[in-house]
């Protein structure tokens, strides 16, 4: 192997892995042979390339949106959220590379609930059971001003992202989740968010209530993603965050190939939709009464308190949690 040159000859045959999340491609195609062995006879060699791209290097932080970001364009806006797409070369042309190289989040004003979920931090397992919930974490929701999900409220009521949304009905809304860049169907994400406001998370739901709005997000999402692109039964994973990143419900829609970083589709932080559907058919109060197992970070607002009650679980009988 020499130099870029040879690379520039390269033939591609067929993409063998898209990873998203790795800024990573792993190509099949062929090389041209220097023929300087027996074998090959100026043949072309069969080839696997594997690019990926570089982290970005934080010493150079200061300067990343003067120096390195060629061009940006908005994508999309809202009262808190925006997010553009971005070129980091001036040989990357918008003709090329129509959708950037980079995608960039802007999130301002970013409150200290912003500031904590971003910041890296360790995690522990925590237990809640149902009293913890109603003496720590229902007061914890309860202490959000609308203003936090005020984003949530423009969409649904029909001033922000109109043009992104895919489903709507009286009861959610189904639309991109604004970490996917509206392409690359192989990271496909989507969301549906309830319209009732006093839906909150996971702990809220009944099946004698909610069993028919779960079912037709599950129906819908299929249709749609089935429609736009081509994908079938099975190809979806669906889940709910608890504890979740804003409490208004919603359901989180993802390409099954795709893998998150972080805890997204963690054990304990994701529940698929299918479970939640089947446990809330068996016992429609499920949730109102069973312990619920979780990571937290050491920013979450709930890390302190909940931390320092764990010792009380050991002392709570099987047949109390």
């Amino acid at each position: 192997m020499q130099d870029l040159s040879l690379l520039q000859s390269f033939e591609l045959s067929e993409i063998l892995s898209e990873e998203p999340d790795r800024c990573r491609l792993t190509l099949l195609g062929t090389l041209p042979s220097s023929g300087n062995t027996s074998t090959s006879e100026g043949h072309p060699l069969r080839a696997i390339i594997r690019i990926e791209k570089n982290a970005f290097a934080s010493e150079h932080a200061a300067s990343l949106f003067k120096d390195l970001i060629h061009k940006a364009k908005v994508m999309e806006s809202t009262d808190i959220y925006t997010w553009l797409s971005g070129w980091t070369s001036s040989k990357a042309s918008e003709l090329k590379q129509p959708h950037g190289d980079v995608k960039i989040n802007v999130i301002c004003p970013a409150t200290d609930v912003h500031v904590r979920k971003y910041t890296k931090q360790e995690i522990i397992l925590v237990q809640e059971t149902p009293e913890l919930y109603r003496r720590i974490v229902e007061p914890y929701i309860a202490s959000f001003p609308p203003e936090r999900t005020r984003w949530v409220t423009e969409i649904l009521a029909g001033r922000a992202e109109q043009g992104k949304v895919l489903y709507s009905s009286s009861a959610y809304i189904i639309l991109p989740d604004m970490k996917w860049d509206l392409h690359t169907t192989s990271s496909l994400y989507l969301v549906a968010i309830a319209r009732d406001h006093t839906l909150r998370s996971l702990r809220d739901l009944r099946g004698d209530e909610h069993l028919d709005l779960l079912k037709s997000i599950r129906q819908e999402a299929y249709r749609i993603v089935g429609d736009k692109w081509g994908i079938g039964r099975g190809g979806l994973r669906m889940w709910i965050h608890y504890q979740p990143s804003y409490y208004h419900f919603h359901v989180h829609i993802v390409n099954v190939n795709y893998e998150l970083p972080g805890m997204g589709m963690a054990v304990g932080q994701a529940h698929l939709l299918e479970d939640v559907i089947a446990l809330l058919a068996f016992n429609s109060n499920v949730y109102e009464v069973m312990t619920l197992t979780y990571g937290l970070g050491q920013q979450h607002g709930l890390y302190k308190p909940m931390k320092t009650v764990q010792g009380e679980i050991d002392e709570i009988s099987p047949s109390q949690r």
